[in-house]
């Protein structure tokens, strides 16, 4: 079984193309399309997912599923998202909600491949999914040959031939203007242009193609900086090519649900509350340990920042995304919520 994690820009050809080139077997489609931008973006980016799926279905006979991003520029949560996505699929068809095999047979069920498409869409969205791909592959070692994230390069883009044409379409309306100066005439209507066309309305494509072109031609395909929150970049953390031990699992839950601490001690000590143990000095060496193991250093999930003696200590971006993955978050002040039932 194979299944194709496929987030929808603009483009069509690259994702779907290739698989029927290269003759892959698809199974299963999930296409996400974005609800951010231009009402006119939108809509593009929902014609081509409407084709696609289409496309998906009789081409390659894939089961469709569309699903929506709110947010094409939520790293986080862009994240999050596909954490869940690919282990959903990777878990489906091992068992069903009861325990027992999917198989009504009794045979051992398909496992399923997943494959993530990180050609279209914007930037963080692919990112998000490419880092939560790996990370998976970190923590299901097992299942890491099961897990795919593909590039497709196009044959050509189109912004510069859709550069040239606007350029003959302005040289065109400029003979279509000086050609009608030079027939002006008694008998003729300096406000019509040759073929009854409205001047100012041939004037005004003129400006608007000018205008774009001198756009193009200064700054390229793109404008601006957009900005997020109070600054103008995304930050993409990258993931940690270690696995996180059980102690240190619960050394994240408690730093994602309290924030941080102003020293490893106080860290420490909130901990053997948690576990419900006497906080020692050995107690204090083991949770010294592993947030060095979890720091810097070492897997990058936390982050130290020295104040005096102590070391005021938080998660990192990538251990927030860690937490955020493994945990729900409270919606009112942004705390992550440990699930001490499941500890």
């Amino acid at each position: 079984m194979e299944t194709h994690i496929v987030p929808v820009g603009f483009d069509y050809d690259r994702l779907i193309a290739p698989l029927i080139r290269d003759q892959f077997d698809v199974d299963r489609v999930i296409l996400l399309e974005g609800t951010v931008g231009s009402e006119a973006n939108v809509e593009y980016s929902r014609d081509i997912t409407t084709k696609l799926e289409k496309d998906f279905r009789n081409l390659l006979g894939a089961e469709t599923v569309r699903e929506r991003i709110d947010d094409v520029y939520d790293y986080d949560a862009a994240f999050e998202r596909a954490f869940d996505l690919i282990n959903a699929e990777l878990d489906a068809g091992t068992t069903d909600s009861g325990g027992e095999s999917a198989d009504s047979e009794g045979s051992e069920p398909a496992e399923r491949d997943v494959w993530v498409n990180v050609c279209s869409m914007p930037r963080p969205v692919s990112f998000a999914f490419a880092t939560a791909a790996h990370s998976i592959m970190v923590e299901r070692q097992a299942d890491r040959d099961r897990i795919h994230t593909y590039y497709t390069a196009p044959e050509k883009y189109l912004e510069t031939e859709l550069a040239e044409e606007l350029r003959a379409s302005q040289r065109l309306l400029q003979d279509l203007l000086e050609q009608a100066d030079g027939e002006v005439s008694d008998v003729v209507d300096s406000e019509v242009v040759e073929g009854g066309v409205d001047r100012d309305r041939v004037e005004e494509r003129l400006t608007s193609t000018t205008t774009l072109l001198e756009e193009f031609d200064e700054r390229g395909t793109t404008i601006g900086a957009k900005k997020f929150g109070d600054n103008h970049i995304i930050e993409l953390p990258v993931a940690s090519f270690q696995n996180v031990k059980p102690f240190e699992e619960l050394i994240l839950f408690v730093l994602g649900e309290y924030g941080e601490f102003d020293s490893v001690s106080e860290l420490a000590e909130t901990l053997a509350d948690e576990l419900n143990e006497e906080y020692t000095d050995s107690f204090r060496s083991k949770v010294i340990y592993n947030v060095d193991r979890l720091g810097p250093g070492g897997k990058g999930y936390i982050e130290q920042e020295e104040r005096g003696k102590s070391y005021r200590t938080k998660l990192s971006r990538i251990g927030e995304l860690w937490v955020r993955a493994h945990t729900g978050r409270d919606g009112q002040d942004g705390q992550y919520r440990l699930d001490r039932g499941g500890q």
